[in-house]
């Protein structure tokens, strides 16, 4: 499990990568755009990560293919869940939040690219 620090270290990293992808394209895109240019804006700063990731369930110790997918996973330790929607809503951060726990990781952000300052559309989470 990485330290506090570093994750401290790359999450700075990943919002600093966010304000850029979001700097260049402005709100109103498809969610898949800015996942991907988020995944190239990491890439380009030497980030570790991958794009939709397969999220299997464990039910009763059996691993069943449910078809989740986390938006973004960052050096196999956080979840970016990336929206572009008017607002942010409960089931959102109920779905990053159950993401985190079947994927046993501790933090992710969920992203909210709808906005006119992506700072405004960053929610953090933490288990």
């Amino acid at each position: 499990m990485p330290t506090k620090l570093i994750l401290s270290d790359l999450a700075g990293s990943v919002l600093g990568a966010a304000i850029e992808v979001h700097r260049e394209l402005g709100p109103g895109l498809l969610e898949s755009a800015y996942e991907r240019c988020l995944v190239h804006e990491l890439a380009g700063r030497g980030i570790g990560c991958r794009a939709q990731v397969a999220l299997p369930v464990i039910y009763k110790g059996v691993e069943i293919e449910c078809g989740y997918r986390l938006d973004i996973l960052v050096e196999e330790t956080l979840i970016l869940e990336i929206k572009s929607v008017d607002r942010l809503m409960p089931i959102h951060e109920a779905q990053i939040l159950t993401y985190l726990r079947l994927a046993r990781l501790r933090q992710g952000f969920l992203i909210n690219f709808n906005v006119g300052r992506v700072k405004d559309g960053i929610r953090s989470f933490v288990l």
